[in-house]
This record gives structure tokens, sequence and C-alpha cells, in this order.
């Protein structure tokens, strides 16, 4: 059975996970908009990857005997002031999702339940390369220079597998 406390946290992170879907789903809606069809691709792959970590946070909460709870979630930004803007937003966002997570994480240890700890690493380390990606993009974004380098970013990234 696992602890309250620990439901309570990763009930939470359920919810971080699906408002960081909402996110990535309004600014590939954005990227459409604006017609980068292969960023907006991208982002929409973002979406379905973080709803699966909640997902997957749900099933290991009802594995342990836990109780998984969906929550209100609060309105997500619609605009951007740029290309750039949006993908600095999106790592600043990722950072701050690497510290819910290391949070959680220490909510594990505090509460001794090493099986949690154990599952949670996996979210950590996937975690540091959700970052490096979207540090990655805003950093090719800053070098592109012009159109033509930002249309051929574009058809890279929405080969996205």
């Amino acid at each position: 059975m696992i602890s309250e406390k620990l439901q309570d946290a990763i009930n939470a992170q359920i919810n971080a996970e699906m408002w960081s879907s909402n996110l990535y789903l309004s600014m590939a809606f954005f990227l459409q908009k604006e017609g980068y069809d292969g960023f907006a691709a991208w982002m929409k792959k973002q979406s379905q990857e973080e709803l699966a970590h909640a997902y997957n946070l749900a099933d290991y909460l009802l594995k342990r005997g836990g109780v998984a709870k969906v929550d209100k979630l609060e309105v997500v930004p619609q605009e951007w002031e740029s290309l750039l803007d949006l993908f600095e937003n999106v790592y600043k966002h990722e950072c701050h999702v690497s510290e819910l997570i290391d949070k959680l994480v220490d909510v594990a240890h505090e509460v001794k339940d090493k099986a949690s700890q154990d599952f949670l690493w996996g979210y950590v380390r996937e975690q540091v390369e959700e970052e490096a990606s979207a540090n990655s993009i805003v950093e090719k974004l800053k070098r592109c220079g012009d159109h033509a380098g930002i249309l051929f970013l574009d058809e890279r990234l929405g080969q996205r597998k």
C-alpha cells in the first residue's frame, strides 16, 4: 500500500503532466496556425508523451493500492510572441517539471518507499532528456538566422517518430 502523502504527491504530478499535455497541445495549435507544421507535429507528440506520463503515474498508483485522481486543470496560454519565445517557454517549463519530479522523488525517499523511488528515477532520467531536447531546439533557433534555416528545422522536427 502506498502512503497517503506519496499518493497525494503523485496525484499532483498527474495533474501537472495533464496540464503540460494541454500546454503543448495549445502550442501545437499556435504553431500550426503560424504555418509551422513540422514544429506543430513535434509539439503534438510532446503533448501525447506528457499525457502518457499521467497515465503511467495513475497506473502505478493503482498497482500500489492507491487512488488516482483527475483534478481541475488551469487554462494554458494560447499565444506566444515568436517561435523562439514559444520554445524558450518549453525549455523553462521542462526545467519546472524537473523540479516537480525531484520533489516527488524526495517525498518517496522521505516516506521510505524504495519501490516508488526506483519507479520515479525512470522519470528523472527521461526528464533530463526532455530538458536537453527543448534546450537544443532553442539553441538551434537562435543560430538559424533566416527563414530558410527555420523552415529546414521545421521540416526536421516534423519527422519525429
